[in-house]
């Protein structure tokens, strides 16, 4: 799942950068270049949920613990995954980072991507060395945060999803969170990061638990109005209605009732009748494009009663109403079509039609017909 990490010397409890960046100038000339933090997320939308953040954060430790000891369990097993353990392994070597050793990769990343857009601006290539330093302090920042997706990962076992999965899609959340993360915002990157992966790895389960994938914006809009639900259920002791759920989200009724039923889970028509029963589901749907009984008699009767009166006709003539009326091929076709078929004009096949269509007119079984139309 992840690289090998490189040998890093230890001061302290904290981890020495891979690099110096000291001495790199982070000035960027924001007039020239433009502002390269265009998502500007606000602190309150990842810290909604403060105190179970803070409680995630402090189980670094229990999480540490788990990766030495390599106790950590696969759901519903008792054995240790061979697999994650070694990958628990390597990355419990990565030393945490403190705030300011956060930052200062925050900023080598940050001027990586000054120059790329200097480079660009300019049409030259970017200084390699500045490159060079922001792609290792990228993947620095990441495999110091491996952890934190495994502690966050850990707490959406049973879903559905195995936990190297779980691992994987918060993977790519952490890496999300570096591209986006604001070191001015004086936030901890740990927290800042805890957001993007439960974003990750909810949005996982949750397309994975479908047959019919919805829309992220849906499924996210599907969990708000049953965590409603349920505290709704708490504060009234009762099921709430769709109405109450509408006033409670700031939404119309008509939107309550159109999440309701696109959240309706699918049911396989080979589901069993009872216990008993050898028959399934789609044995009692209908299937509305398969003739009943009845109207399969009905339809060859009518058949049979056409074939009987253009009978009448001569085989030139039978053959220009069939094709121009649909009972060859169930189209009707236009006199030009008509006419090309029998290497004539179409006021030579309107002529003929008019003379078969005065026969049949004429016709005492006509009437027999006018039965079908009822």
């Amino acid at each position: 799942m992840a690289t090998m990490l490189k040998e890093q010397h230890k001061e302290g409890n904290h981890a020495a950068l891979p690099f110096e960046v000291d001495d790199m100038q982070i000035s960027p000339d924001y007039d020239t270049i433009g502002d390269i933090h265009d998502h500007d997320i606000d602190r309150e939308v990842f810290l909604e949920e403060e105190d179970e953040d803070e409680d995630e954060l402090e189980s670094d430790r229990e999480v540490q613990a788990h990766l030495k000891s390599h106790s950590l369990l696969m759901p519903g097993t008792s054995e240790v995954d061979d697999s994650v353990a070694m990958y628990l392994r390597e990355i419990g070597r990565a030393p945490l980072l403190t705030a300011e050793e956060e930052v200062r990769l925050a900023q080598a990343i940050e001027r990586g991507k000054i120059e790329r857009m200097r480079a660009e601006h300019l049409n030259t290539l970017p200084d390699r060395m500045i490159m060079q330093k922001a792609e290792e302090a990228h993947r620095h920042l990441i495999e110091a945060n491996l952890r934190l997706v495994v502690s966050v990962a850990k707490k959406y076992t049973g879903r559905g999803m195995s936990l190297q999965d779980l691992i994987q899609e918060g993977n790519t959340g952490l890496i999300g969170a570096v591209d986006k993360f604001d070191y001015t915002k004086g936030y901890k990157f740990s927290t800042y990061a805890t957001w993007w992966i439960r974003q990750a790895v909810s949005r996982s389960i949750a397309n994975q638990a479908r047959t019919i994938r919805l829309p992220v914006h849906l499924a996210e809009t599907i969990n708000r109005m049953g965590r409603v639900s349920r505290s709704l259920v708490q504060e009234l002791g009762r099921e709430p209605s769709p109405q109450e759920i509408a006033d409670k989200m700031g939404i119309s009724t008509e939107k309550v009732l159109e999440i309701i039923h696109v959240n309706q889970k699918p049911v396989s028509l080979e589901t069993p009748i009872g216990e008993d029963s050898d028959r399934s589901l789609g044995d009692y749907v209908e299937d509305e494009t398969t003739a009943t009984p009845t109207e399969g008699a009905d339809r060859q009767l009518l058949k049979e009663q056409i074939n009987k009166v253009l009978s009448n006709l001569s085989e030139r003539e039978r053959k220009i109403i069939q094709i121009r009326f649909g009972f060859v091929d169930g189209q009707s076709h236009s006199l030009e079509e008509v006419g090309k078929t029998f290497n004539v004009t179409r006021e030579r096949i309107r002529q003929i039609e008019a003379k078969a269509l005065r026969k049949l007119r004429q016709l005492s079984t006509m009437h027999h017909l006018q039965d079908y139309l009822d």
